[in-house]
């Protein structure tokens, strides 16, 4: 069978030792390679061949490589298109991407920027068959967790790993990553399945109510407990507790949770009697505990009794080839909702969002998905249509340079529209307090 990633090359070029050449290493990737030395034979093989890449030369008698190009992206808009030439030019190289080049290569090229070029034009021509085939990539066995690159397959592995064990689970990583869908994926795929899943927000619970959220309370232990309630322990026995962002937990309650680590037992606020329990821990946080733990601002003891099976979620930014299969399952998701025929991105803002950083993650190209699909009202969705943040980075040799201090309060403004204007998920994920944000804020807005 032949490899899906052998594509059909179309080489363009009036010098027949450079035909020669670019003929034999393409073929020894395994790519079918067709060579023409003048433009009109190359548009007779775009009318006759199902062409994924032309790499054309850029000065040839009669019609020019600029020429070619304009041809292909009228009449062939899934062809992807790299220019080659010796006349090496800051001018060409503009006109060749204005025509709809996806690659620039100066000659003399070695072999291995011809194929990183290659591999380049070919993977953004996938990437784009992806979201617009709107084809779905969650499978049953990813437990919701979209992507193929290698640090999703790689936490994939850890997790079916993790699953095996009845061991603590910590889950690290940045704010929108996806770390309750990670300890979903571990408990669901463990001997757990059929037990309960609990997830508690630690930061949510107000100090105050913690302790008699987690582990319950008896009648007549404060003013209002009318009768006994049970905790999200006592809900979660037998199966899975995650206790996310654990970081914000107080001192005196990360005391009492190491107790339940160690005793494998839960007191009830007022009740004198300790309940066993049988029930599985996953602790998560955007903060890096070691370093909160070097602070003094959480409990080494507590720290190393969660620490026994430690997964870092990576952040989208690190792994910007599952943008397009995310971008397709958002589309799908909210199109059901939204009702009609969905509308198109264009190649422009998928290259706008490979080159975005992402500060919010999963949950920040959600959301955006979300509005640009509810508030667009055309067929395509355009550069225009995304927020001015993203049109910017989507050209950044354009924009003038600026001082560290500008590009500073430039990134805290574009971190805060990301999640929109809450301060505290702002605060989390540029890793200050509220009061400090507030105060970088005040001088911004001066």
């Amino acid at each position: 069978m032949k490899d899906p990633r052998n594509k059909r090359i179309l080489v363009v070029d009036d010098t027949p030792d450079a035909l020669d050449i670019l003929q034999r290493n393409l073929a020894s990737k395994g790519h079918c390679v067709f060579t023409v030395s003048n433009a009109a034979d190359a548009v007779k093989i775009l009318e006759s061949a199902s062409i994924d890449l032309v790499i054309t030369d850029y000065k040839m008698p009669r019609i020019s490589g600029l020429d070619l190009i304009r041809h292909i992206r009228s009449n062939f808009h899934e062809t992807e298109v790299i220019m080659v030439t010796g006349y090496a030019s800051v001018k060409g190289a503009v006109e060749a991407v204005k025509m709809g080049a996806e690659e620039y290569l100066p000659k003399p090229f070695t072999d291995e920027e011809l194929f990183s070029a290659v591999d380049r034009a070919l993977n953004k021509q996938e990437l784009r068959k992806i979201v617009q085939d709107g084809k779905p990539y969650a499978t049953a066995d990813n437990f919701g967790i979209i992507g193929k690159s290698k640090a999703v397959r790689r936490l994939l592995r850890e997790i079916e790993k993790a699953s095996r064990s009845l061991a603590t689970a910590l889950v690290l990583g940045e704010s929108g990553t996806g770390k309750e869908l990670v300890a979903r994926a571990i408990h669901y795929s463990s001997k757990r399945a059929s037990a309960p899943f609990v997830p508690v927000n630690c930061g949510a619970i107000p100090e105050k109510l913690l302790e008699s959220e987690l582990f319950g309370y008896v009648k007549g232990a404060f003013t209002g407990a009318n009768e006994a309630r049970a905790g999200f322990f006592q809900t979660a026995d037998g199966g899975t507790i995650l206790l996310d962002e654990i970081n914000e937990m107080s001192p005196a309650m990360q005391v009492k949770l190491l107790r339940v680590l160690q005793d494998k037992q839960v007191c009830m606020v007022g009740a004198r009697k300790m309940q066993k329990i049988d029930i599985r821990i996953i602790a998560s946080s955007n903060k890096d505990l070691k370093t909160l733990v070097d602070k003094n601002l959480f409990r080494d003891d507590l720290f190393f009794r969660l620490n026994v099976i430690t997964i870092t979620v990576p952040p989208l930014r690190a792994r910007p080839d599952d943008i397009p299969l995310l971008v397709t399952h958002f589309t799908r998701k909210y199109m059901e909702e939204i009702g009609g025929r969905a509308p198109v991105f264009t190649d422009e803002v998928l290259r706008s969002f490979m080159g975005y950083g992402w500060p919010g993650n999963v949950r920040e190209l959600e959301n955006l998905i979300h509005r640009l699909l509810v508030m667009t009202d055309g067929k395509r969705i355009d550069l225009p249509d995304l927020p001015p943040f993203m049109r910017f980075s989507a050209m950044p040799g354009d924009l003038p340079l600026r001082s560290l201090a500008e590009e500073e309060n430039a990134y805290i403004l574009r971190v805060l529209a990301s999640v929109g204007g809450n301060k505290s998920r702002a605060a989390a994920i540029l890793g200050i307090d509220r009061k400090t944000l507030r105060d970088r804020l005040n001088r911004v807005i001066r």
